[in-house]
């Protein structure tokens, strides 16, 4: 079967469109068009892409997969992504063709803030650190920056949770000759309906799972219906991780955020020790949900370090790089001081 696309087109002139973070829209080079989605969706092309979707081919049909022959990472972009180099280790990558089996997204928060801003939040990040070495900060260090969507599950539950244990109170009070203590011992009981709501688990298994928990939450109103030109102009991440093998963790999740709901009910007391805890889920639902991030690998002498931003909130996830000629200096000047500050005491002295 041929290679085909579903490319979302300007009404005007037919040029390819391009989501808009800081417009919140999609935009047209050419003409200098701009259009919502409710006006994208009236389009031909935007037909096309539902009579895609009835057939379960959308998704997979208007994306293209990249891999870097160096390290082997995999990204998803659409045909109007310039793909020039791997994000991870500036590689350059090669096509290899559409993706295959890839279920299309409930979600997607799109990005709220261009690329130009991203490199600004970064420099300004960078800058704030003595010890990064300058070609952190260097312009051709910034263009390296990739916006991605990373792919999560996001999970709702209805459940019911109890909870059962002992408490004390202990009262002290003396007299002239004795100091007297009194321990009341109580019998705890707690149980409740509990609503969670976006509980947001990373679908992607070789993705840094600090980074991706560094960089959240996301806002629940940031999330959108999916739509395909929302991905026009940046690269996406497939997911890898079914929800079947997330349902431990999630659970776990909820146990661990129902225990201190009900344990912060328990109150007025010395000690409390809550033994035996239960949560019982009635219904769940899971949505499976792009999130954009602002990407930077920096490739050090030794190591590689990873910069994220969240493309929503802005949040920084980045362990920085240390220049070691920086912290000489500085140690340096340092002794430098303290040997000059001893000779000035000495001859004082003297």
């Amino acid at each position: 079967m041929a290679d085909s696309t579903v490319a979302f087109r300007c009404p005007n002139c037919d040029a390819g469109l391009a989501f808009n973070a800081e417009k919140q829209k999609f935009c047209c080079e050419f003409c200098l068009s701009e259009f919502d989605l409710a006006e994208l969706e009236g389009s031909d092309a935007q037909k096309k892409a539902e009579e895609a979707a009835k057939q379960g081919e959308e998704y997979c049909e208007s994306m293209r997969e990249y891999y870097c022959p160096n390290c082997g990472a995999e990204i998803s972009a659409d045909e109007h992504t310039a793909a020039d180099f791997c994000c991870y280790c500036h590689n350059p990558v090669v096509l290899r063709g559409k993706l295959s089996g890839q279920m299309r997204p409930d979600k997607v928060v799109p990005f709220r803030f261009d690329r130009e801003e991203a490199e600004q939040r970064f420099l300004s990040f960078a800058k704030k650190k003595w010890f990064v070495p300058r070609g952190f900060f260097r312009k051709s260090q910034a263009d390296k920056i990739r916006g991605i969507y990373y792919p999560f599950w996001v999970t709702d539950a209805d459940t019911d949770a109890r909870a059962a244990g002992s408490a004390t109170k202990v009262r002290t009070w003396s007299d002239s000759r004795y100091r007297y203590t009194e321990t009341s011992h109580f019998g705890i009981s707690r149980a409740g309906n509990i609503h969670f709501e976006d509980i947001t688990t990373s679908a992607f298994s070789q993705a840094d799972k600090q980074m991706l928990e560094g960089i959240l939450p996301y806002p629940s109103d940031a999330l959108e219906p999916f739509s395909m030109p929302y991905l026009s102009g940046f690269l996406a991440k497939k997911r890898d991780i079914e929800r079947q093998s997330l349902t431990d963790e999630v659970r776990s999740r909820m146990y661990l955020y129902a225990e201190q709901l009900l344990r912060a009910t328990v109150q007025g007391y010395t000690t409390v020790n809550l033994r035996e805890c239960g949560l019982n889920i009635r219904k769940s639902h899971w949505e499976y949900t792009l999130m954009p991030i602002w990407l930077l690998i920096y490739k050090g002498k030794k190591r590689d370090y990873t910069y994220a931003m969240n493309g929503c909130t802005g949040k920084i996830y980045g362990e920085l790089p240390v220049s070691r000629y920086k912290l000489l200096a500085l140690f340096g000047g340092v002794f430098a001081a303290l040997f000059a500050l001893g000779l000035l005491i000495g001859g004082f002295l003297l």
